[in-house]
């Protein structure tokens, strides 16, 4: 098996200039899920130009705060390569984010767009993009082993903003909390030991959005009270 990197190597240094990816980051053409390797096979098939591989993380491992997601959106991140891009839950990402000053420049949903994380990096629980945007109990098993990398290889964490249950639920098995002891609930706080925090927000999906489960002011509000405890 592959050696993963520890916080103690070079992290920050991308052996893909386009894309980002770090050497401890799973491989483009990840080998681990035999159901999301086919998925991928079929996606490549029909489009070509697309990305189609496992995505790497987005942001400086030098920042204090760690932004978890579920997947790759299949028109999204799995065709830009990078996370939240090119679907709508990027669009209130990325502008709250660069409204609360985790980010410089404009984002214009490609991967070329300028857009740079200052104060944050993103990941997914799972890197590779699964079929309906649903990823198998297995597949984020196998997958959170890239998480708790992303953990160590942060030295200056301060905070973990978990976008839904999914994410949240795999943030807690990278830092070896059980479920119980912190339960999902949108805005809130859960004190993860090694004066962590962890913020839960529901997703910044469209479906969340259109529906009212998740407004614009709701998700500020979190972003914000992550923000001041970076202040204090």
């Amino acid at each position: 098996m592959r050696k993963l990197r520890t916080s103690a190597d070079p992290v920050d240094q991308p052996i893909s200039a386009l894309h980002g990816r770090l050497a401890d980051e799973p491989e483009r053409d990840c080998p681990l899920c035999p159901r999301l390797v086919a998925f991928r096979a079929a996606n490549r098939a029909a489009h070509a130009d697309w990305y189609n591989g496992a995505v790497p993380g987005f942001g400086p491992r030098s920042a204090p705060v760690l932004i978890v997601g579920l997947a790759p959106g299949l028109a999204g991140a799995n065709r830009t390569g990078r996370p939240f891009t090119g679907d709508y839950a990027g669009v209130l990402l990325y502008e709250t984010l660069l409204a609360a000053g985790f980010a410089v420049g404009s984002y214009a949903a490609r991967i070329d767009d300028g857009l740079r994380l200052t104060r944050c990096r993103i990941v997914n629980a799972v890197r590779c993009v699964p079929p309906g945007n649903k990823p198998l109990p297995k597949e984020i098993a196998t997958c959170n082993r890239f998480l708790a990398v992303e953990f160590a290889a942060m030295p200056a964490l301060k905070a973990v903003l978990a976008l839904g249950r999914i994410a949240h639920e795999a943030v807690l098995r990278a830092r070896g909390v059980p479920p119980r002891k912190a339960p999902f609930q949108h805005g809130a706080e859960h004190r993860l030991g090694n004066n962590l925090i962890l913020f839960d927000s529901y997703h910044v999906s469209r479906y969340n959005t259109s529906t009212g489960r998740l407004t614009a002011a709701m998700f500020s509000e979190v972003v914000a009270r992550l923000a001041a405890v970076l202040e204090a």
